[in-house]
């Protein structure tokens, strides 16, 4: 039976970084971790509230865009710095939308003594990013498009990118048929097991009117 362990956890200090940057004593670090879950929740909330809003592009930008990678917090003894990875962040160029959005922060996090200061980041190459070609894949599979077809379009995105292997699996009920299944599709080389070798994974789940359906992507970048 296969020992399966998360392949971003199984590199990290290697190959990946952390996404938090903070010290707390050990009776107060569960409070920092909840404060850090509270402050991702809140962003991912706004950008999904503000792009219902806007549901008339079209389908390749639509299903791509303002889908956030990851978000950095780094925590000093005045200041909380948000530093917001994103691919396409048309939504947070609009005038007011960082002021509104720290607004929301402040009162998720409720800190008087500390400041927000947020900076957003966009990624050079998004169709690298694993979670903005999930998001491409969810858009498509809710538009009744079929999961082949939606798999190959993801894996013809990532040509865009210079990365060395694509590994993309769904499972779950596909196509509507009653029996759960799984189904796979790779390009590239993909070295889940030699740890300098740079991957991007994600795990992103997908409504639909047949029920949940999983998606998992392994992205290789490059081998240090």
């Amino acid at each position: 039976m296969g020992q399966k362990i998360n392949p971003l956890g199984f590199r990290l200090g290697t190959t990946q970084n952390h996404h938090s940057f903070w010290f707390a004593q050990p009776k107060n670090y569960s409070e920092g971790l909840q404060e850090d879950k509270k402050i991702r929740n809140c962003i991912k909330n706004y950008i999904q509230k503000n792009r219902k809003k806007g549901s008339n592009r079209k389908i390749e930008s639509d299903s791509s865009s303002e889908v956030i990678t990851h978000i950095e917090i780094q925590k000093e003894i005045d200041t909380i710095h948000v530093i917001i990875h994103i691919g396409f962040p048309n939504l947070l160029k609009k005038k007011g939308a960082i002021e509104e959005l720290e607004n929301d922060l402040q009162k998720e996090v409720n800190s008087v003594n500390q400041r927000l200061n947020i900076a957003i980041e966009k990624v050079k190459e998004p169709y690298r990013q694993p979670n903005i070609l999930a998001e491409y894949i969810a858009f498509q599979l809710k538009n009744r498009v079929s999961f082949r077809k939606a798999m190959k379009k993801a894996i013809e995105l990532t040509k865009k990118a210079d990365i060395k292997g694509v590994k993309i699996k769904i499972a779950g009920r596909l196509a509507g048929k009653e029996i759960a299944r799984a189904e796979c599709i790779k390009k590239g080389r993909l070295p889940l097991q030699t740890i300098r070798a740079k991957i991007d994974y994600c795990c992103y789940p997908i409504r639909t009117i047949y029920g949940v359906l999983g998606v998992k992507i392994w992205i290789f970048v490059e081998e240090e």
